[in-house]
């Protein structure tokens, strides 16, 4: 899933719409002004003129003129603001208004992508995706213990699947609630069916209504971008996918070695798993992987890079899907 020519220029003409309407809503508060107090019309006819002249003076250095233009100014602007508010307008009433004030709805600051921008894609993306209906049902608010037992008990540890997920659920919503002060990145793994695609889920869909650019991928999904964007580099949908991989909020790559493995995957993995790091940008990754089997698929350095840099989650219980079953059976 990523952001596609046709999709970008969607997003833009949303912004275009943004500027028309913010437009629109000064001329409108122009003109109740000037019905209201025809002076005030007359103040701002004269500050265009000086304002003209002023350009004039300063571009043929009179620098006596111009310190007296500016004074001038200063005085007229100050009686402008003293009409306005007594005529019960807001101070601020002949300001432009944005929905964003960061990027002023132009969805840049500095050439770069503003944060409204990339959650809009972010919005864009779900919409059209299976994703949508997905989260509707998969949150927080449906997330159950009742999965979790304390009579399934991990050899390792010693500790119970409902002792393990609490803490595991503890963690994801302290990752949401710091998110925007702390990077950090999540790696969730365990058997079938425990539930890591679902804490993923419920992670996404908090950020998402917090604003943030939230990107999911399947792993064969995210891979399969990342072969179209490395050997056509003329596919420019290709290479704007994987830009939003790169750049967005938050990363899900989810069921990690559920794709065929090669070098060249497990190169690609690396590299997106170390920008995401250097551009500190956090990514959550599920697998059914063991930590041994992920050095093995992926090598020594992306092991590395994961495990030095990632709250490592290891879930454990029964298969919650057959667990499920079995319940539906029992209330027949």
């Amino acid at each position: 899933m990523g952001l596609k020519n046709s999709q970008y220029q969607a997003i833009m003409r949303e912004y275009e719409q943004k500027q028309l309407r913010s437009r629109d809503t000064l001329a409108r508060h122009y003109a109740e002004v000037y019905t209201r107090s025809p002076e005030f019309q007359s103040l701002d006819e004269s500050i265009s003129i000086l304002s003209v002249q002023y350009g004039k003076r300063l571009l043929n250095g009179d620098d006596l003129a111009v310190e007296s233009l500016k004074s001038e100014l200063a005085i007229l602007r100050k009686q402008k603001d003293e009409l306005l508010q007594s005529c019960g307008f807001p101070s601020d009433y002949l300001e432009p208004s944005y929905e964003c004030s960061q990027c002023r709805d132009t969805g840049y600051i500095d050439n770069q992508k503003c944060r409204c921008f990339k959650a809009a894609a972010s919005r864009l993306l779900y919409e059209q995706s299976n994703l949508k209906d997905i989260l509707k049902t998969e949150n927080f608010n449906s997330f159950s213990m009742k999965y979790y037992s304390d009579n399934y008990i991990d050899p390792k540890s010693g500790r119970s699947s409902l002792s393990v997920m609490k803490d595991a659920l503890a963690v994801c919503k302290d990752f949401i609630r710091t998110f925007d002060q702390e990077h950090k990145n999540l790696f969730l793994y365990g058997s079938v069916g425990v539930g890591k695609t679902f804490l993923s889920n419920c992670i996404a869909k908090e950020l998402m209504d917090a604003g943030f650019s939230v990107i999911y991928y399947s792993a064969p999904a995210l891979f399969n971008m990342f072969a179209q964007s490395t050997f056509h580099k003329d596919d420019t949908d290709a290479q704007n996918i994987r830009h939003y991989a790169f750049d967005c909020d938050l990363l899900i790559i989810d069921d990690l070695g559920t794709e065929f493995t090669n070098s060249f995957i497990a190169s690609q993995l690396f590299t997106c798993v170390n920008e995401r790091l250097l551009n500190k940008k956090s990514t959550v990754i599920s697998t059914n992987l063991s930590l041994d089997s992920l050095a093995d698929l992926y090598t020594e350095r992306s092991f590395s890079r994961i495990t030095s840099n990632y709250i490592m989650l290891k879930l454990i219980g029964d298969d919650i899907r057959i667990k499920k079953k079995l319940m539906n059976r029992e209330e027949v």
